[in-house]
């Protein structure tokens, strides 16, 4: 059973027709939100890494870049899935209306104030969006009874843990290196997105194929998604490369075995099934990029952006399309703005790390490409979704 139903629940009473549309339900403002802050965010680094634009005043430019693509880009998209996902889940009703609105407006009030406030004004409104989401969403969760999806609450409750410890370091009242938070944020956000994927890949390809007979080797998939929490966690919390390296190592082969499985390439004439595939699929370089950096071989970075780009931006992308369109009454196909926001996503990460890896005298044009790759996606997004997001359901339900 997939943990994401895009079927509507049954509506519960508490649930008015007469909301605005774009507070109807948390993936409307929050997917928007987080597409136009990533359509800016990264022109807006880029200009400030070629010394073109003053950095945020609350903190140093790579660290603001680093934070905001994970706690405020990701973070926004992940609010407004879970609080989709948990009204799927449960029956009962999540955030809307003015609640949603507030939670919203607290995440926009987090992004505004590293460009204009103090770090210990912005600070915390920027922590406070997490455990806000957090509580509300595990609100729902304890009310149904719903223990399955416990871990959500959970896992958003460690991110802000994460983002703490990048506010305390960034401020001097902790030692260490601030992006060890961003580190730990991403790789917590990784091992939800090999989670969920190992739950709803299989079950969209093979009802989406028609019902395609995918065959689940469960030892297979618990060794994987063992080994990799382990080795995500192990690399984000410093552990020692010889633990690192070879644990990452196996994580990526039981990854590529797993992701095999799924029968990726008979989805290959689906966009809306390959954006999946594909995007889970960047877990398997990431991981053998931590090793190689462990290693010395390759700079962080590339194995960040391999992560961050690859399997988190591309999962997010084919995510907020389909729960878009399937949670406003449309049918689940991909057409060519959809197709094309994909392309672009994975031509962003290709420039990002290639150069890198193959070519450093191009490190310049492959930034320039990804960023102009990324942020021409998410304006196509909101382009195409913005009209959806904030009109009510075609099919007249409420959502």
């Amino acid at each position: 059973m997939g943990i994401v139903p895009l079927e509507e629940p049954r509506p519960s009473s508490a649930t008015s027709q007469g909301k605005i549309a774009l507070l109807a339900l948390g993936f409307r403002p929050f997917y928007l939100l987080a597409a136009a802050f990533a359509a800016i965010v990264i022109p807006a680094w880029l200009a400030i890494f070629a010394g073109l634009l003053a950095p945020p005043s609350a903190i140093p430019g790579l660290l603001w870049h680093a934070h905001e693509m994970l706690f405020g880009f990701a973070c926004a998209v992940i609010a407004g899935f879970l609080f989709t996902a948990g009204r799927a889940w449960t029956g009962q009703p999540t955030p809307t209306g003015i609640p949603l609105a507030m939670l919203a407006l607290l995440w926009l009030a987090g992004r505004l104030a590293f460009i204009v406030a103090p770090i210990w004004i912005a600070a915390p409104l920027d922590f406070a969006f997490l455990p806000a989401v957090a509580i509300a969403l595990a609100r729902v969760l304890v009310r149904a009874g719903n223990k399955r999806n416990y871990f959500a609450p959970l896992l958003l409750a460690a991110l802000a843990a994460a983002n703490l410890l990048f506010h305390l370091r960034v401020s001097g009242i902790m030692g260490g290196d601030p992006l060890q938070g961003v580190i730990i944020g991403l790789a917590l956000v990784t091992v939800l997105e090999t989670i969920i994927g190992g739950r709803i890949i299989p079950n969209f390809t093979s009802n989406g194929l028609g019902g395609l007979k995918i065959d689940r080797n469960q030892a297979l998939e618990k060794a994987a998604l063992a080994l990799s929490i382990v080795a995500l966690l192990a690399w984000a919390l410093g552990a020692p490369g010889w633990l690192v390296v070879p644990g990452a190592t196996l994580a990526a082969a039981l990854q590529f075995a797993r992701s095999l499985s799924w029968h990726p390439g008979a989805t290959l004439k689906t966009p809306l099934l390959w954006i999946l595939h594909l995007s889970h699929g960047w877990i398997v370089p990431g991981l053998l990029l931590i090793a190689a950096s462990e290693l010395g071989w390759v700079p962080r970075s590339v194995a960040v952006h391999a992560l961050g780009i690859g399997a988190m931006a591309g999962l997010i992308m084919g995510m907020i399309t389909r729960t878009a369109l399937g949670h406003t009454g449309r049918t689940l196909v991909a057409g060519g703005i959809e197709t094309t926001c994909y392309a672009l996503i994975h031509l962003a990460v290709l420039a990002r790390v290639l150069p890198t890896l193959l070519a450093p005298a191009l490190y310049w044009p492959g930034l320039v490409l990804a960023g102009v790759a990324w942020s021409a996606a998410f304006l196509l997004y909101l382009t195409r979704y913005g009209p959806i997001l904030w009109r009510p359901r075609i099919d007249g339900k409420p959502g």
